[in-house]
């Protein structure tokens, strides 16, 4: 899949006062796997037919996976996000549709992948800001290796997940194999923009945080 529609609302916001324009990037790349190029963005082709399996990346046994329920809300403490979650399907051209710039507090869910809990990448896309300020994903960026992040589901229950990861990509270069690939066990992709805002309004990159599912004895999973 290629990468997701980096909308360019927030653009006009950084430039409009003439002003160096931001510079948004992950602090660390030593966190990026030896396979993954360094990039983001957010293009908007469906997903192809789903490429082999590429495991967990945890190098222990998967946790057991979850039946199928639509995520409601996602929590990110140490990104400040506390935010509803919407689904998102395809846009009438088969492109992937982005969360609405009037609702930017919100992260959209791929629906027509896995649900967050499910064996596979489930996916949610959130803005970075828009020509309204800040948004829902602002503090992505920040987040480290063993960040924890929770999806409460429809069903009542809530998944747990750890950051593994944080990727940056071109847009010209989003790593589909990586984040859109099977897997062997639940894993959880949250994508936003970053990088810089190039001379067609758009932010340059996409920033992409990959995350694996928590098992009920670690102690970074929800009681209950």
């Amino acid at each position: 899949m290629a990468g997701l529609l980096c909308l360019a609302l927030g653009a006009t916001v950084a430039l409009s006062d003439h002003r160096e324009p931001p510079v948004v990037r992950v602090e660390t790349s030593a966190r990026q796997g030896a396979g993954d190029t360094p990039s983001t963005g957010t293009g908007t082709a469906a997903p192809a037919a789903a490429p082999a399996a590429t495991g967990t990346g945890t190098g222990t046994t998967a946790p057991r996976p979850f039946a199928a329920s639509p995520p409601t809300r996602l929590l990110v403490p140490a990104a400040g996000v506390d935010a509803p979650v919407t689904g998102l399907g395809l846009n009438a051209d088969g492109t992937v549709e982005v969360p609405s710039a009037e609702r930017a507090d919100e992260a959209g869910w791929y629906r027509n992948g896995p649900t967050p809990g499910e064996t596979g990448p489930a996916v949610l896309i959130g803005h970075y800001d828009t020509a309204h300020g800040p948004a829902v994903f602002r503090g992505l960026p920040k987040l480290r290796a063993g960040d924890r992040i929770q999806v409460r589901r429809e069903d009542g229950g809530t998944v747990d997940f750890r950051v593994r990861q944080l990727v940056q990509a071109a847009k010209d270069a989003f790593p589909t194999d990586t984040v859109y690939g099977n897997t062997t066990a639940p894993e959880l992709r949250l994508i936003t923009c970053g990088g810089r805002i190039g001379s067609d309004g758009h932010w340059t990159d996409n920033i992409i945080v990959l995350a694996d599912l928590v098992g009920p004895g670690d102690p970074a999973a929800s009681a209950g």
